[in-house]
């Protein structure tokens, strides 16, 4: 199993990072922590040093921090992520998209450029791509059909009227602890090909009865898919896991 989106970085595992990856060593066969702040660059990274060929790492800047990075701040950050990519730290650009719980114009204005920005980074680097989409999925869409991207994951995707428009672009959708409580993400796992799912926690979010989550929880993910799509547990393991390490290229 693997975990295709956390957030390890963030100040909750600070007490107890090297704890949390140990324990996810005994049970996973690679998670990927997703940087989406320049103040959280250094921590990713030291973390892909310290345990190579299990936690990678995916960097961009997160929607909601869009606001906070001036753009000598931003030129820096692209700058950092350059670096990484090319001396293999980096197994993606993301997460970052739109998300427009944010209701400021000039905000989403903003949003849009920087995210527009990232999906060239992606390209020019030749990484895949971990969109952030929240309450904007329509758009998000949009804006990746503009621009050509090819190779994305809709982190957290819980559209389904989109998910045809998803599949026919050949991209994939990751799949998170929602789904143990949530009949609209059943649905959209039932009617997505397991081909096209990847599996995450997004932990230290979405938890139960608002604890920590971890990446451990994505055994629950797959134990969930499996039920509703009727399938024996290690299929689901087999097929979700290969597609992760496709789409990230890991190396296990």
């Amino acid at each position: 199993m693997i975990d295709a989106h956390c957030h390890l970085e963030v100040e909750a595992f600070d007490g107890d990072r090297e704890e949390v990856i140990e324990k996810c060593k005994e049970k996973l066969q690679a998670v990927v922590t997703s940087c989406c702040h320049p103040k959280y660059l250094s921590t990713t990274l030291k973390m892909v040093e310290s345990y190579q060929g299990f936690v990678f790492a995916t960097a961009s800047l997160h929607p909601l921090h869009v606001h906070e990075v001036g753009e000598a701040e931003l030129k820096s950050f692209i700058e950092a992520i350059e670096d990484a990519a090319s001396s293999g730290k980096l197994v993606g650009i993301g997460e970052v998209g739109l998300d427009f719980t944010v209701e400021d114009g000039e905000k989403r204005r903003l949003q849009e450029e920087i995210f527009k920005k990232f999906i060239r980074l992606a390209k020019q680097l030749n990484l895949p791509l971990v969109v952030h989409s929240r309450k904007a999925y329509e758009n998000a869409i949009e804006v990746l059909e503009s621009e050509g991207a090819r190779e994305v994951l809709m982190h957290f995707f819980t559209e389904r009227k989109l998910l045809p428009r998803v599949l026919d672009n050949g991209w994939f959708i990751s799949v998170n602890t929602l789904i143990l409580r949530n009949k609209t993400v059943r649905k959209l796992v039932r009617d997505c090909p397991l081909e096209n799912i990847l599996t995450e926690t997004d932990s230290p979010w979405l938890g139960f009865e608002e604890g920590r989550n971890t990446p451990l929880a994505v055994e629950k993910v797959v134990r969930k898919i499996a039920e509703i799509k009727k399938l024996p547990l290690e299929k689901v393991d087999e097929i979700t896991t290969e597609n992760a390490k496709r789409f990230f290229r890991l190396k296990l």
